[in-house]
């Protein structure tokens, strides 16, 4: 593959520390969670990062996908990702999971699933997390 945009990032003092891309666009204090048996309060975690990046990028696949489909997207068109984390079961370290949840506010139901799952084929979140990741993807 070629890639059409690249961009990156560093971090420092890891989960409680701080984030930003390199070209100063993204600069963000990052916070563990109380339940990560951090101090919590102010700031971000890569599960946020990672929820929001994949919420919109799943959501400009649905885009496309409903374009290529001659669909129009209905007004309060959203894509939620709900990020969670937790021990791996074989004790190597964490994993995550992903719950995606589509609301299409007023399309026909076979036709919101149709693009829903034609969005999931599309993105590439999903294609980089496919097999690693238990993700669901459900309609509003």
């Amino acid at each position: 593959m070629q890639p059409l945009y690249t961009t990156t990032a560093s971090a420092s003092g890891g989960r409680e520390g701080t984030a930003g891309t390199d070209d100063g666009n993204l600069s963000v204090s990052l916070v563990m969670p109380k339940e990560l048996g951090g101090p919590g309060g102010d700031g971000t975690n890569p599960e946020q990062l990672f929820a929001t990046g994949y919420a919109a990028c799943f959501h400009s696949a649905l885009k496309m996908v409903a374009g290529m489909s001659k669909v129009k997207l209905p007004e309060g068109a959203k894509t939620s990702a709900e990020i969670g984390i937790g021990k791996r079961e074989d004790g190597q370290g964490s994993g995550l999971t992903a719950a995606l949840t589509v609301t299409l506010p007023g399309l026909e139901g076979d036709v919101a699933d149709d693009l829903i799952a034609k969005a999931h084929a599309a993105c590439p979140y999903s294609a980089a997390i496919k097999g690693n990741v238990d993700v669901t993807v459900s309609r509003a």
